[in-house]
């Protein structure tokens, strides 16, 4: 079985930053591409980020480019989101899940979803 806990969520003010983290238990993030979603209070769930299996591509929504960074580490089954210039629209839950199916910004295409982790964004 394969579990994913997503922490590092917190409250900061607009143009701070946070660094998210999505550790895996049960089988390593290597064989999988992984994903960084976002659900804020009566909206859907929307793709923000992700890594390739193998790190060397990443992809990311045009709102959060230039922004938000997402690497990981394969030795300690983690992988990172680092958020800079916050602004209050980036206030949401923010889940990991793997990309089973391989589609990419498609959420349909993932499996095994944390629990999330608490973003909020003061003016």
């Amino acid at each position: 079985q394969v579990q994913l806990v997503e922490s590092g969520g917190g409250l900061v003010q607009a143009g701070g930053s946070l660094r998210l983290s999505c550790a895996a238990s049960g089988r390593s993030f290597s064989n999988y591409d992984v994903g960084w979603f976002r659900q804020a209070l009566g909206k859907e769930r929307e793709f923000v980020a992700s890594i390739t299996r193998s790190g060397d591509s990443t992809t990311y929504a045009d709102l959060v480019k230039g922004r938000f960074t997402i690497s990981g580490d394969n030795a300690k089954n983690t992988v990172y989101l680092q958020m800079n210039s916050l602004k209050p629209e980036d206030t949401a839950v923010y889940y990991c899940a793997l990309d089973i199916l391989g589609l990419g910004k498609q959420s349909r295409s993932y499996a095994y979803w944390g629990q999330g982790t608490q973003v909020t964004v003061s003016s």
